[in-house]
């Protein structure tokens, strides 16, 4: 049997073990003693381990951060590197089904985490049942290492790293294909102000999602109400003007998209102030994040529209709160691989304060980039071209994956050309012949590793 028949007959084990995955709420939640993420990750990490402890592989839970199963022999490991952790997922944010419960529908799966990343780990899974079934040599140990916190730090991917070996060779299931040789810098802050005359605002789930709704609360009269209706009408912005006594309350509903990739969506923040801004709403903090954020993606309010050979800088705002008269929120951007984050910071530093508010750089990570030409880039590259026929060069992107935490590591796949698989939005989906298809990939680029 070859090797796509043999992938082909692991497609409704696929599907169960998925199903069975995205069902477990993985949201980081509060920390418990013997559940650094919280109960779900701990949950979706336990599920995943008897998985493999099933499919025969030597099994390594550590302290519930991460984990691994194992097969092969040999000093030199070859390491896939996944999360089972999720971004939130509320019905009401947009979804048309439970996002917890898997739905298949003309060949369809939906859910939270059928392609970031449940998905990617669940091929990966197979693919080293697919080479254990082989029964050829494998001269280097291949471990599939589940981490819990991939979307809110990456503190699971460092313990690993603190506590067990780094390999030879690697990739995480949890980018593009053919293959990811570089990675954008990312440079994490967040924005305060205490001068508004703004009674409530709220908005957002996440730093690292385009916010896709947003509300709030101003007095009466303080602005043009048919100047914003105009400017929202105009734009085709989805918006509700509800009175409340002496004030108003105005909601924005935006469309979700990763961080890395802003212009995919709409962010309702910026289109809610930007809207009031137009109307006549005086307020320093309105001002603030006008000037400096506004509707543009590309940092051009800090000083940071910056660009290289590989790609352009992006920001993002994900979320904003309003506690005690305090408004906060976070600013997430992601700058080209030949930059640092040192040039970064010195770039945005004369544009993070003025009587509105003030914007707090809380940390940088520096780009990720190999060589096109590197062993580990051209095998991965190669083995996709040799599944599918598709010739295509390595990818730059946005998103920050666990390659940027461990050695020798790349993002390979999971992600096809030119699908959008509404990752970090409402219904989340993928074919269940692109997952068989990874599967594939994922069997070739290991035994790809296995000969360098």
């Amino acid at each position: 049997m070859d090797v796509k028949s043999m992938c082909e007959g692991y497609r409704e084990e696929i599907i169960k073990r998925l199903g069975e995955l995205v069902s477990i709420n993985s949201e980081q939640s509060e920390a418990e003693a013997d559940a650094p993420f919280g109960k779900g990750p701990k949950e979706a990490l336990h599920a995943a381990l008897d998985m493999l402890e099933k499919d025969g592989l030597k099994t390594v839970n550590l302290d519930n951060y991460i984990g691994y199963g194992e097969m092969g022999e040999g000093d030199q490991l070859i390491a896939i590197v996944g999360h089972l952790d999720v971004v939130p997922a509320r019905r009401e944010d947009g979804w048309n089904t439970d996002p917890y419960t898997m739905v298949e529908k003309d060949g369809i799966l939906y859910g939270r985490g059928v392609s970031d990343d449940k998905g990617g780990v669940v091929a990966s899974m197979i693919a080293m049942k697919v080479i254990k079934d082989m029964n050829i040599p494998v001269n280097k140990r291949i471990r599939l290492i589940m981490g819990c916190n991939e979307e809110t730090g990456s503190a699971c991917l460092k313990y690993y790293v603190d506590h067990d070996e780094q390999p030879d060779y690697g990739f995480t299931p949890d980018g593009d294909f053919p293959c990811i040789n570089g990675e954008k810098g990312i440079m994490d802050a967040h924005y305060v102000s205490r001068k508004t005359n703004i009674i409530d605002i709220d908005g957002g789930t996440a730093g690292n999602i385009v916010c896709s709704s947003c509300y709030i609360v101003v007095e009466k009269c303080s602005f043009s109400k048919k100047k914003l209706e105009d400017y929202f009408n105009n734009n085709n912005i989805e918006f509700e003007v509800v009175d409340q006594d002496e004030a108003v309350k105005i909601t924005v509903q935006g469309v979700a998209a990763h961080a890395s990739t802003p212009t995919l969506g709409v962010n309702a923040i910026s289109y809610l102030l930007t809207g009031l801004k137009e109307a006549g709403f005086q307020d320093p903090f309105v001002d603030f994040y006008c000037s400096r954020i506004g509707l543009n993606t590309n940092g051009e309010g800090l000083g940071l529209n910056l660009k290289d050979e590989y790609s352009d800088l992006t920001l993002n705002c994900g979320y904003i709160h309003m506690n005690d008269g305090v408004i906060s929120g976070n600013i997430d951007v992601r700058f080209p691989v030949t930059m640092t984050g040192k040039q970064i910071v010195k770039a945005c530093s004369k544009y993070l304060e003025d009587e509105g508010g003030e914007i707090i750089v809380d940390s940088t990570h520096d780009p990720l980039y190999y060589s096109p030409d590197s062993p580990l880039i051209q095998s991965l590259c190669d083995a996709y071209t040799e599944v599918t026929g598709d010739e295509r060069d390595p990818l730059v992107i946005g998103g920050g994956t666990y390659a940027k935490g461990i050695n020798n590591t790349v993002a390979f796949g999971c992600a096809f050309p030119d699908v959008d698989y509404k990752i970090h939005n409402a219904n989340e989906w993928c074919p269940v012949d692109d997952l068989v298809k990874q599967v594939e990939i994922y069997v070739a680029g290991i035994l790809k590793l296995l000969e360098l």
